[in-house]
């Protein structure tokens, strides 16, 4: 079976009928969600009209479509790998968690790999609709938090290194750095006025070079608590860090990785009592471990990681290497284990990374946006997942799937 989307009739209209659909600001019934030709041409009352094709959804949730800025692979497969079938697997995978849109991230790595990931998905990007653009994490990242990338690449942003990546603006929508670092600012600049995301991360800056990034246009951070300073004392003082910085200023949004491993669910709620749903970005951070079996060993550039009781680990078990979650599993975390109200957890899934990735036609339900949504059932597991107004997964196929996750494609 083909987990392409299916072609469709682009002169008929779609109706989703009988869902529970979420917004923002809460939820509501008795709406019908109309799409031609991949677009929402209508949110109306109920009613029927010649020649459109009715889905029932039977009082399911209906969502825009996750958005999720941060991955690096599934089912064994990893961005840095820089080809079509990889980033394929990579969104099928994804949708089965009800991710329409992401953001491939690269891992720290010659800015040759990078380069040769942002040139495939500018290939490629037509013809596999969830891709958005490319998140760039690393190389220009502090050696002293390094997770799970590789500390011998890491290096100093220079004008002559970075140069290369001012290029492709077009595909670029992220990238991660370590504003302390010597030429980070300058970078920071360069990076702004070709309207790519600045994301502070793996980072040990103190408060003022947080404040610094921030004056020239950083506008995130990359997964809070995981990877950044923290406050720490300075001869008689105790100074902020990244974190805190991050956790104060309105204007920065923050990613979570709300798989329960990365951050408590007391972490998670303080960091939901400061920044709210429009200050936070759910992101999965997922790597190739994400749907293999425990027991699994996969490499994250080069670096030995295995999965573990639904955990991906750097092979020595010394650190966390990148999440086994779904975006449907980090926003039931924040449901039911952070007490965030279902409509505000979504939004941190949809409305608020679309935003800080200027992605204006995603991640709401809106009049000419992209007809990009979930189907959830009560106990929030995805039913359906569309992207352009084509079914690109259903529960009812996930036997089928499975064969992806395990590496087959079904025939």
């Amino acid at each position: 079976m083909d987990f392409r989307p299916a072609k469709r009739n682009h002169h008929s209209a779609m109706i989703l009928r009988n869902a529970r659909c979420i917004f923002p600001d809460g939820i509501r019934e008795g709406l019908d969600v109309v799409v031609r030709d991949g677009k929402i041409i209508e949110l109306r009352p109920r009613a029927d009209q010649p020649g459109e094709r009715i889905v029932d959804l039977a009082g399911d949730y209906l969502a825009p479509g996750f958005v999720d800025l941060h991955i690096h692979g599934a089912a064994g497969h990893d961005t840095m790998e820089a080809s079509e079938k990889a980033f394929r697997v990579i969104c099928e995978y994804h949708a089965s968690g009800g991710t329409t849109s992401l953001c491939l991230t690269t891992a720290t790595a010659p800015i040759s790999k990078i380069l040769a990931v942002i040139n495939e998905v500018r290939r490629c990007r037509s013809s596999l609709k969830q891709i958005a653009g490319v998140h760039v994490e690393g190389p220009f990242i502090s050696k002293t938090k390094p997770g799970a990338q590789r500390v011998t690449l890491m290096r100093k942003p220079t004008p002559k290194m970075y140069a290369p990546l001012l290029e492709h603006g077009d595909v670029i929508k992220r990238v991660t750095l370590a504003p302390e670092l010597p030429g980070a600012l300058q970078f920071i600049e360069a990076l702004r006025k070709i309207d790519i995301d600045v994301s502070g991360g793996h980072s040990d800056a103190w408060e003022e070079d947080a404040r610094a990034a921030f004056e020239l246009g950083m506008r995130s951070v990359t997964h809070t608590f995981n990877c950044m300073s923290t406050t720490r004392r300075r001869k008689r003082d105790r100074v902020a860090g990244l974190l805190e910085f991050a956790m104060s200023e309105p204007g920065i949004i923050c990613e979570l990785i709300a798989d329960g491993h990365h951050v408590s669910p007391t972490l998670m709620k303080m960091l939901y009592r400061a920044k709210g749903a429009r200050g936070i970005c759910l992101v999965t951070d997922a790597t190739a471990g994400a749907g293999l079996p425990n027991g699994s060993t996969f490499s994250l550039y080069g670096t030995k990681c295995m999965v573990e009781d639904g955990v991906c680990l750097l092979a020595d078990h010394s650190a966390l290497a990148g999440s086994a979650a779904r975006m449907i599993d980090l926003v039931r975390t924040m449901v039911t284990k952070v007490g965030v109200p279902l409509p505000e957890a979504v939004a941190m899934a949809t409305d608020t990374p679309a935003y800080a990735a200027g992605l204006t036609t995603k991640g709401q339900f809106k009049i000419g946006g992209d007809a990009d949504f979930v189907v959830m059932s009560a106990e929030l597991e995805v039913v359906k997942t569309f992207v352009g107004g084509a079914e690109v997964f259903s529960l009812q196929r996930q036997e089928e799937f499975g064969d992806i996750v395990r590496g087959a494609r079904p025939a």
